[in-house]
């Protein structure tokens, strides 16, 4: 058991290497523990969501952006505590050398028997102290609440995660009776055919499903569109299957003009409004997914330009 700052001072006979182990594991108790793997383990909520694929598509592609952003903080821990267990040698080198010229100090003992947070402030009062030492001192805190704030921020990802797993497999049996329902439905007739002008019609036009197909051809009926509307392409999501159509708010990966910005929400909020009646499963716009499942807007990763990110294009999915 780690000595208290109460008993510290009476292990002053103990061998030097016993002192630097000792002070070394009172430097490790301001680390933040990680939280049981037991608990919370992206590799089973990962098992969990591949049982869920034939169910789910935007909800699973929801948890995939998750789970980047836990294997992301994960790398960035694994470093941290590299560079963590470096700065406690260092620092526990300090009390080592006070030891074994003159013994542990009591005026040093007060640097390392302090609550982490106040460490520095007392190591600035030593006055034997460099400035390279206490520059060691702030980097191990430093360090200390980087690792606090990363950790913090993956537990509440696992969290997340495990949260939207739980949800999914609650809603799993309601949403295969919706597939079915959907699948049963006469699908309407496109409602376009023969009167889509030409310089709406994108990439995979013919290639779409009937069910997508309706929903395009609706929208584009409805409001219009700018630039051609891409669907089929081969791809392993659903534009792969036919079952999703981009609608193209400005050319070669530029950022629509503010009325196109307008236009490309509009549609969003059109099939958000006939979603249960086209039968669409999710969209995609601004960097934000809505699914017909949750019935909320949530945020995406960044993937890094307009295009990725779903800034000039509404992308729509159908059942």
């Amino acid at each position: 058991m780690t000595s208290s700052p109460q008993n510290a001072a009476s292990r002053r006979g103990l061998p030097l290497a016993a002192v630097t182990v000792g002070t070394a594991t009172l430097l490790s108790l301001s680390g933040v523990a990680h939280a049981d793997p037991d608990d919370l383990d992206i590799d089973e909520l990962t098992a969990r969501a591949d049982e869920l694929e034939e169910t789910y598509d935007g909800e699973l592609l929801q948890f995939t952006e998750i789970k980047d952003r836990v294997d992301e903080a994960e790398e960035v821990l694994v470093d941290l505590e590299e560079r963590l267990e470096s700065s406690r040698t260092g620092v526990s080198g300090i009390a080592a050398a006070r030891y074994k010229s003159d013994g542990f100090d009591p005026a040093l003992q007060i640097v390392f028997s302090s609550e982490p947070e106040d460490m520095f402030a007392d190591a600035a009062t030593v006055t034997y102290l460099g400035d390279s030492q206490a520059e060691q001192i702030s980097d191990l805190i430093d360090l200390r609440d980087e690792q606090a704030e990363v950790t913090e921020e993956l537990q509440g990802e696992l969290s997340e995660a495990s949260d939207l797993i739980d949800t999914l497999e609650e809603q799993r049996e309601e949403v295969a009776d919706r597939i079915a329902e959907y699948e049963e439905e006469q699908v309407p007739e496109t409602p376009g055919d023969g009167s889509i002008p030409e310089s709406a019609q994108g990439g995979g036009w013919d290639q779409t499903q009937p069910r997508m197909a309706a929903i395009r051809d609706e929208i584009i009926m409805e409001f219009g569109a700018p630039f051609p509307v891409g669907c089929w392409r081969p791809s392993a999501d659903d534009h792969g299957d036919g079952r999703a159509c981009d609608f193209m708010m400005s050319a070669n990966g530029g950022a629509p003009t503010e009325a196109n910005r307008q236009l490309g929400t509009q549609i969003a909020d059109y099939g958000i409004a006939n979603a249960d009646r086209l039968g669409i499963k999710y969209i995609i716009w601004e960097q934000q997914i809505w699914q017909s499942t949750s019935r909320q807007w949530t945020y995406m990763n960044d993937r890094g330009d307009l295009t990725q990110n779903h800034y000039d294009h509404v992308h729509v999915s159908s059942y």
